[in-house]
């Protein structure tokens, strides 16, 4: 008797105790939007996605909000204070100086000292409420148009389903203009460099929703690439982001060009160009039928297509034939820039490495 109640007393003593490690660990958690990026010397090595040039430094982004940043070409990396340990997928730097960096959560991150310290802006748990403040206010002074309390209702949605809407691609045209877009055609503007946001939902020709991949310059034109073959190009007189048509259905992840040439990528090799400021599109044979993920004008004016598998498409000065390169071992590529010494420098799942240009 005394053995069963001895044995009774250790279970419940256990089961206790089992609780109280249970509540104890509970009561630590902290989301990641409030939690810093942990110091790694592993970071350099792990999964990026994104990076940009601030100056002559190098600034790469990725998971478990990891920011590094190089200052001989990617030879050696430094990892950034972050406040937020939310993967990260893109950045741009429109100075040397001034950068903002997006990501996982809704999260907008802005950096004044080259990518060395960052603080948060925004996260997607305002962005709801943003979108329902800003769209009320324009139903109230525009009592007779439906589509604000459609708008409205999608801000009490995301509302509703907290902070799970991940931005996918950020740019700035200076140190005050820019954008942020993501997924079900979340996008934001400011004008003041990130101090206030404004929803620019009703801004796009995306009655569907679909997500908003890339939002990159050509040089003379702003496009946004999304899924199911969106392409919209910012339109200055109607003040929004216009539709362009395309002859392909499938996803775009990029678009990279220069002024009178722009080309647009995504699924299965799929790569267009138009000379014509996006009124027409000509399918370019790439010869692969996997997805492009980066693209990158290089230093002679030549561009270089970068796909998941770890190849290379290389055109000669204008865009309108690609053949592609083997570069070492393949590793796939999710983000390029091209370095103050002309050299290029990509990220990808084993983290950043240099390239040899020929």
């Amino acid at each position: 008797m005394c053995s069963y109640k001895n044995n009774m007393l250790q279970l419940a003593f256990g089961v206790v105790l089992c609780l109280s490690q249970g509540l104890s660990h509970a009561s630590v958690y902290v989301d990641v939007l409030d939690l810093p990026a942990k110091v790694s010397p592993l970071a350099v090595t792990s999964p990026l996605s994104g990076m940009a040039r601030a100056g002559d430094r190098l600034v790469a982004v990725g998971q478990r909000g990891h920011i590094l940043y190089s200052d001989d070409v990617g030879k050696h990396w430094q990892q950034a204070a972050v406040p937020v340990s939310a993967d990260l997928n893109a950045v741009s730097f429109p100075s040397a100086t001034q950068g903002w960096a997006v990501g996982g959560d809704g999260v907008i991150l802005h950096s004044d000292d080259a990518g060395a310290t960052w603080r948060k802006q925004l996260d997607g748990r305002q962005i709801g409420a943003l979108l329902v403040e800003h769209y009320q206010a324009l139903a109230s002074a525009e009592p007779g148009n439906e589509q604000w309390p459609l708008l409205v209702a999608e801000g009490e949605r995301l509302v509703a389903q907290g902070a799970d809407k991940p931005l996918l691609d950020v740019w700035f045209a200076n140190d005050r203009l820019g954008y942020v877009v993501g997924v079900f055609n979340l996008i934001l503007r400011t004008e003041d460099g990130g101090q206030s946001w404004t929803p620019f939902q009703d801004r796009t020709d995306n009655p569907q929703g679909f997500h908003l991949n890339a939002i990159a310059s050509t040089g003379d034109a702003l496009y946004i690439a999304g899924e199911q073959g969106l392409l919209l190009k910012w339109d200055d007189a109607g003040q929004r982001f216009a539709a362009v048509q395309t002859p392909y259905q499938g996803s775009f992840f990029g678009v990279v060009g220069k002024p009178g040439e722009a080309l647009v990528y995504g699924l299965r090799g799929n790569v267009l160009r138009s000379t014509d400021g996006g009124l027409s599109w000509t399918p370019l044979d790439t010869g692969l039928h996997i997805s492009l993920t980066a693209g990158i004008v290089d230093a002679r004016g030549d561009y270089r297509l970068f796909t998941q598998g770890g190849q290379m498409l290389v055109s000669q000065g204008v865009g309108a034939q690609m053949h592609w390169t083997r570069q070492g071992e393949p590793v796939p590529v999710t983000g390029v820039t091209r370095a103050a010494n002309g050299a290029l420098v990509v990220v990808g799942s084993r983290g950043a490495r240099t390239l040899s240009v020929e």
